[in-house]
């Protein structure tokens, strides 16, 4: 699916199919057979098994075990460099570091790509029970305090589009959800991505950048009321020192 306000590129249906199956594949669907990848980019099972020779041909995709295929770890080099070049993960590092010292619990950045929250970075604390993740590692968006956050944040075509995709699959209730998001400018979940987890995630300002939350995780038997307030405020003030020190960097 392309970025909302591009326009498509003309004469390059095919091509487009191809990167499309290829980006179907996720740590959700790390494996799938040729008819399941037709459903999901929308073409003949025929044309489809063409595009998997190809990304076969390529050592992109191998076949696992009958009619089955993945990617192949010939794409990791293009995760190092999708890190390497994301000028935003490269200045939060360091304030995420900061806030892990003070909060002394997980803190992750995700940005919005197409219809999920994908998370650039991450720091963890040290303390037993700490929310393990990784950069890469997508949500949904709608779900959890991450997703939601996200989707709250989509100019309000786009959010307007994802919101009726997401009723049609899961319900309508996202949409009060997302009136609180906005009205507060943070969103909170307990146990929707992982049981036990308390999770909250405020916007972070990146002028010129796509959509992105800084979100602190940890186990919900250890975060009181207190400290729940205390992580929602001292994150609002570390995403904020993000989006500062990326529109210096902008500059």
């Amino acid at each position: 699916m392309s970025e909302p306000g591009l326009r498509r590129t003309a004469g390059a249906n095919s091509s487009r199919k191809v990167l499309q199956l290829l980006l179907s594949f996720t740590e959700r669907r790390w494996e799938a057979s040729v008819a399941e990848l037709a459903e999901a980019i929308g073409s003949p099972v025929a044309t489809t098994y063409r595009y998997v020779q190809l990304l076969k041909e390529l050592q992109l995709l191998e076949e696992s075990r009958s009619g089955r295929y993945h990617v192949t770890s010939r794409v990791m080099p293009l995760a190092r460099a999708a890190r390497l070049a994301n000028d935003l993960a490269r200045v939060a590092r360091p304030v995420m570091e900061e806030a892990v010292r003070e909060l002394g619990e997980t803190v992750l950045l995700f940005q919005h790509f197409g219809e999920a929250a994908v998370c650039s970075d991450l720091v963890e604390c040290d303390r037993p029970m700490r929310f393990t993740f990784q950069p890469g590692h997508s949500i949904p968006l709608g779900v959890g305090a991450t997703g939601k956050m996200l989707l709250a944040l989509l100019p309000d075509g786009e959010r307007e589009r994802q919101v009726a995709r997401i009723a049609r699959e899961r319900g309508a209730e996202v949409r009060d959800a997302l009136k609180d998001a906005l009205a507060n400018r943070f969103m909170q979940s307990w146990g929707e991505i992982e049981d036990g987890v308390w999770c909250c995630s405020v916007p972070v300002s990146a002028d010129r950048h796509r959509p992105s939350v800084l979100t602190f995780v940890g186990p919900a038997t250890r975060i009181g009321d207190g400290e729940r307030q205390r992580a929602i405020a001292a994150l609002r003030s570390y995403a904020e020192q993000i989006g500062n020190a990326i529109s210096e960097y902008s500059v």
